[in-house]
């Protein structure tokens, strides 16, 4: 063979080839092209045939397919990511409560209908497979929803981001009730695999622990290494986040915990197989479960681990994988904030550090002005509980170069404290990051040391946090506080949780409100409209009826359709006050009973909680199992005519959330004032048309002068007012002396007559009311009671109850997650949309 017939070798697919810089090309969206799309994924990922597939097949199929859509679309933003180096938002963020992904995914990319028609050829109804789908388990609470909000307005604004955070196996858990009180069980969400997922064992980064510090000469520099004892692989795993019909696609990334040395075939050989896999169970357990039981010493270093954990490998990840070779690092704060969601996420910072100043070396004047521009910090609470603070012994223990680097930051910071307001003894201890007796980390004086910017969750929260919380740091660097109140995407908890609202809101507004939530404003002439009332009452019903199906379907409640549906759906927590609206319920009852008030002249309610519990936290559970109790009672005494239903369904999550919000007339958001930091439920429930009876804590005072005192039941103390109480020695049991209705209540609880006779079981909550109470619920009982019958009063004219749930929509279009991310884009991070 001649050298011309040679076949020349192929050039090697690198990222310049053509092929490689060649886009990649999504299925057409037609109803067709979807049918093959499915069929290919039903045949080749399932192996099945379209006759011999099962549900599940059928689902995951389907999942992949609408994945394959948006995949071209999300690598060329990426590649364009790299390519114009313009400044992305890292939200680090210990949860995300993302809910299903199937709606939503179709939603964003507008194949909804396609999707439904494809199905419906192929014989397949498209609701049977949205019933299949499990929700993620990768978040608790009003924390994870907002992340999951926040990731889904940054890519509807176009701006580039990546989320980062863990892939719990189990999740928090999965609630049961056994005799009316809360079990815990594993959520295996993963048990059929996620579709939605992308995993990536080759981008896996190395994440240590404990060992031990040594200094070195680095041709003459002294330096500071980290010896670690042991290490993991951090795994990543990625989900697209589409933004809403705008061709946009960022990242959620995951980190999933594997050990570095997973068998040691040796040992098995010999026959100790527990030991040849202690390696993988100890690294697995770090992303096994969200918020592990932090009562125990081994609890709370599980804990300080995953955070460590997801942080390090974040980091990691986008100085080694995002970051050009040669990037110039002073230059860092132009390409990247990394925002801390509360203080999870905070030994972020010491990492960064090390990373600087260790590994890159950078002096450390340097690294710590990088440092303080790459990062900002949102508050989340005004509880000094939930300011995490982390034992010196355990830090220094797990994590030993960080703690030397927490110290030199938190030396010089008092330096300057002493250069600013001199030797004052008072300031230097309460802001020194190290706190004394015992030694311990504050990470919220961490974050708010080292953030570019701090910043509240609301009005009220904020102006709390600077004037309460964070006092002396407000008053040293006030340029660093901001607030920006929290928001909800309305594409999930409007468009997908209430399609037939949302049709009526186009019907009149025409498109484009779902982008542009102010516009809402425009349906205030509609209150005024008898036929738009009626048709916003029909909604209302026929939400009313599609929850009832759900509960039906899922626990046996049932719902009565002329009942005022009654809400409160949030973590249980003592501050959150479910025991307050406990107290109602009783109140009601007892009146019954006692003969006092005839049933008929009850206005008939349906209350509904949904409602977890932290698994160590004793009092939430009682009260959980308590308001069982008092369902189980009411909901059979047959004196009350079915004028009263109490409804606790199990496992309360964001799939349910979808239902019961839409269905709710009256939305439960009683805190005690100054307790709670925003809230995002309440906003929620508003945009739907539900009327809030709440305290002025937290977003509820935007809420209300947003929508009006006429369409607002305001109850309950000021803020001033509770610390005013404080102030003067609050003794709970006088509240109780002073209204008859509040002791015939605790009264009927302590008898035993909700606990088969047992006076003992509901004691301890009684006696914790009588003589703790220190979330005041005693002392709001007489407000909150008389607001409950201006309730009454309102509903019974439904046709004015209709206007104001009207106005509610119509003038909270200010509470959409789009104007948060705005205000964190004007206020803090200053990264701009790329479209």
């Amino acid at each position: 063979m001649s050298e011309n017939d040679k076949t020349p070798a192929p050039r090697p697919l690198t990222a310049t080839h053509p092929l490689a810089l060649a886009p990649v090309s999504s299925p057409p969206a037609t109803v067709d092209g979807f049918v093959r799309e499915f069929l290919v994924n039903l045949n080749l990922e399932r192996g099945v045939a379209l006759s011999s597939a099962t549900e599940t097949d059928k689902y995951l199929a389907l999942a992949s397919t609408v994945r394959d859509y948006l995949v071209a679309r999300w690598l060329e933003d990426q590649r364009r990511q790299r390519a114009d180096q313009s400044k992305a938002v890292c939200y680090l963020s210990a949860e995300y409560l993302l809910g299903r992904q199937l709606d939503n995914n179709l939603l964003a990319s507008g194949l909804t209908d396609i999707a439904t028609q494809a199905l419906a050829a192929c014989g397949i109804d498209i609701d049977s497979m949205r019933a299949h789908e499990v929700e993620p388990g990768l978040g608790n609470g009003g924390l994870g929803r907002l992340a999951a909000c926040f990731i889904d307005s940054l890519a509807t604004l176009s701006v580039p981001s990546i989320g980062y955070g863990i892939r719990y196996e189990y999740g928090i858990f999965r609630q049961v009730f056994r005799d009316g009180q809360q079990i815990e069980k594993p959520d295996a969400w993963l048990a059929l695999g996620s579709p939605w997922e992308f995993r990536h064992p080759e981008a896996a980064q190395t994440v240590s622990f404990a060992g031990h510090t040594e200094t070195y000469d680095d041709d003459g520099v002294l330096r500071s290494r980290w010896v670690p004892a042991w290490s993991v692989r951090a795994v990543p795993y990625n989900y697209m986040v589409p933004g809403y019909q705008n061709g946009r696609v960022n990242t959620l990334r995951l980190w999933s915990a594997e050990a570095t040395k997973a068998f040691d075939l040796r040992t098995f050989n010999s026959g100790d197989y527990v030991e040849a896999v202690r390696a993988q169970t100890f690294a697995e357990n770090i992303s096994k479960v969200l918020y592990p039981e932090d009562s125990t010493p081994q609890g709370k270093e599980l804990r300080l681990q995953q955070q460590y954990f997801f942080v390090a490998a974040s980091i990691a990840d986008y100085m080694s994988k995002v970051l050009p070779e040669d990037f110039d690092l002073t230059k860092l704060p132009d390409r990247v904030i990394f925002q801390l969601n509360d203080t999870h996420p905070v030994i972020a910072v010491p990492e960064m550090m090390r990373v600087l100043v260790d590994e890159r070396k950078l002096d450390w004047d340097a690294a710590w002005a990088i440092t303080q521009k790459c990062f900002a910090y949102t508050c989340h609470t005004l509880l000094p509980e939930a300011l995490e603070v982390w034992s010196v012994d355990l830090l220094g223990r797990l994590l030993p170069r960080h703690l030397e680097i927490i110290y030199r930051i938190n030396d010089e910071f008092l330096l300057a404290v002493r250069e600013r307001f001199g030797d004052d003894e008072r300031r230097l201890r309460d802001m020194s990051i190290i706190s004394e007796n015992p030694a311990s980390v504050r990470m919220a004086y961490l974050a708010t040391v080292a953030g570019a910017k701090v910043n509240g969750v609301a009005e009220l929260h904020s102006q709390l946090l600077r004037e309460k919380v964070l006092h002396d740091f407000d008053e040293m660097m006030p340029e660093k506080f901001t607030n920006v109140t929290n928001g909800v995407t309305p594409r999930r908890f409007m468009r997908l949780a209430n399609p037939e609202l949302s049709e009526l809101i186009t019907a009149a507004l025409g498109t484009g409100w779902l982008t542009d939530l102010e516009r809402l404003r425009e349906l205030e002439s509609y209150a005024e409209d008898a036929d738009f009332r009626a048709a916003f009452a029909g909604v209302k019903a026929a939400n009313k009826r599609r929850l009832n199906e759900v509960l039906l379907a899922r626990d046996g409640f049932a719902i009565a359709d002329d009942h005022l549906l009654d809400v409160m759906v949030k973590r249980l927590h003592e501050y959150k006050r479910q025991m307050l609206k406990v107290l109602h319920i009783v109140t009601l009852y007892e009146r019954v009973v006692s003969g006092r008030v005839a049933a008929s002249d009850l206005q008939p309610r349906t209350f509904i909680f949904g409602a977890k519990a932290a698994p160590g936290y004793a009092m939430a559970k009682r009260v959980i199992h308590l308001i069982n109790a008092v369902g189980s009672v009411v909901n059979s005494d047959p004196r009350l005519e079915g004028r009263l239903k109490v409804v606790f369904p199990p496992n309360y999550n964001v799939t349910l959330a979808e239902r019961v919000i839409p269905a709710a007339d009256l939305s439960e958001q009683i805190s005690l004032a100054g307790k709670e930091a925003s809230g995002t439920g309440n906003m929620k429930f508003a945009l739907n048309g539900a009327l809030t009876i709440g305290t002025d804590d937290g977003a509820n005072v935007e809420i209300r002068e947003l929508v009006g005192d006429d369409n607002f039941f305001l109850f309950g103390m000021s803020e001033p007012e509770v610390e005013e109480l404080w102030a003067r020695g609050y003794r709970p049991g006088e509240f109780a002396q002073a209204d008859d209705e509040l002791r015939r209540a605790l009264d009927l609880i302590s008898s035993g007559v909700f606990s088969g006779g047992d006076r003992s079981t509901f004691e301890p909550i009684v006696s914790n009311l009588l003589y703790d109470d220190r979330f005041m619920v005693l002392a709001d009982y007489t407000s909150y009671i008389a607001a409950q019958e201006r309730v009454d009063a309102a509903y019974a004219d439904r046709d004015a109850w209709t206007r104001s749930a009207i106005l509610n929509v119509a003038r909270t279009g200010f509470f959409s997650s789009d104007r948060s991310i705005r205000d964190y884009i004007d206020r803090i991070w200053h990264a701009q949309p790329v479209r």
